[in-house]
């Protein structure tokens, strides 16, 4: 079943918003799982706003679990169908936030957890006029041979564990070199030890990475 994009949000603190940080879930799961960043990372962007929406796909046999896609054969071509079909509505989403907080898109940044980096990456890199910057957690990059397609060249920040087992950390590497190899910056943290999550030094990274994006400092 799909359902209409929506979830919890964090309001700025000061009323009009200078930011837009839209954080998306991995596979499973739902916007409540990412949404306590937000709480961390207002010290340094108190009047961003932040919201994290619920995939529009529920999951056959998982109950309250949620999809951008569906994931069966784990393969790059299901990733590539996958985020093609879901960026529609995410692009929809964004445009109706940015319009709900009268912001421009330099003032957007996507964060994305695994499958939702799928989507953060591809959806963020398509847009136009592009977003400030691309948080990418635990995640891979669809569809690398299709970067030449894309006119967006923000700034990307890859973080993903070491000791992922999910997602290996060859995901990362992968995303860097064919992001590079397309002119678009990128930065790129392993944090040892880490599986396939989020951890504090993880977190504070990706806080200063969106603080600069939505600044514009470089």
């Amino acid at each position: 079943m799909t359902t209409p994009l929506n979830g919890p949000r964090i309001e700025p603190r000061g009323g009009r918003a200078s930011g837009l940080v839209v954080l998306l879930h991995g596979y499973g799961a739902n916007g409540d799982d990412l949404i306590a960043l937000g709480d961390g990372w207002r010290r340094s962007l108190p009047d961003a706003a932040f919201v994290a929406p619920n995939a529009p796909q529920s999951i056959p046999g998982m109950y309250g679990g949620l999809q951008w896609f569906a994931l069966t054969l784990r393969d790059p071509s299901e990733y590539w169908r996958g985020v093609a079909a879901a960026q529609p509505a995410l692009d929809r989403f964004l445009d109706a936030e940015l319009a709900r907080y009268r912001l421009t898109a330099d003032r957007l940044v996507l964060v994305g957890f695994s499958q939702g980096t799928m989507m953060a990456l591809h959806v963020g890199l398509r847009r136009a006029p592009p977003p400030a910057g691309i948080v990418a957690y635990s995640g891979l990059l669809a569809g690398p041979d299709h970067l030449a397609e894309t006119k967006a060249r923000p700034p990307v920040l890859l973080v993903h564990g070491e000791a992922d087992d999910l997602i290996p950390i060859d995901a990362l590497h992968m995303a860097r070199e064919a992001l590079a190899g397309a002119g678009i910056p990128v930065e790129w943290h392993v944090r040892p030890g880490l599986g396939h999550g989020i951890d504090p030094e993880a977190q504070w990274m990706a806080g200063h990475f969106i603080a600069q994006s939505v600044r514009g400092v470089r």
